[in-house]
């Protein structure tokens, strides 16, 4: 049986932060979206496209929250059977490196979990496959060009043992 411990808050630096889902077009998906293009998109020259947002509108969107604003986010994505794509990872600047990717990390893997699923996916930017194999993650196959910056496909696999 895997065993993960309750997320849903905790303390760094004796800051509160809350770790949670989030619904689509809420206040708080519109506020995870503007961190997503200042981290994510702006500094390649990105948008999102309206098609882009649509796409994503039944994803689970995750979000760390100090004081009650978004800090770090993700985005998981259902593939077929039993697995997820993790996608969207972001920290704003202040708080990358405090442990706050490592929460959410956490939290998406205990929610996969926890609705059955066994294997999360990731298409990692170069420069975080350090971080995500901190995590547990495994490179497989070679280097590939996404949105025009080296990626590697990296996964982690769960067994629930019942």
């Amino acid at each position: 049986m895997l065993i993960f411990c309750a997320l849903h808050s905790f303390s760094i630096l004796n800051s509160p932060f809350s770790v949670e889902n989030i619904l689509y077009d809420s206040p708080e998906y519109h506020e995870m979206l503007a961190l997503r293009y200042k981290i994510l998109r702006e500094p390649l020259g990105l948008t999102f496209s309206e098609g882009d947002l649509l796409r994503e509108k039944d994803d689970i969107f995750i979000t760390c929250s100090e004081n009650g604003r978004i800090i770090g986010c993700c985005i998981l994505t259902r593939l077929s059977g039993d697995a997820v794509k993790l996608r969207q990872m972001a920290v704003d600047n202040r708080w990358q490196g405090k442990n706050v990717g490592t929460k959410i990390i956490l939290f998406a893997e205990q929610y996969a979990v926890e609705h059955g699923y066994t294997t999360i996916q990731l298409h990692a930017r170069k420069t975080a496959t350090a971080f995500y194999a901190k995590c547990g993650y495994i490179i497989s196959g070679n280097e590939f060009l996404e949105i025009g910056i080296p990626h590697f496909f990296m996964e982690k696999c769960f067994r629930n043992e019942k």
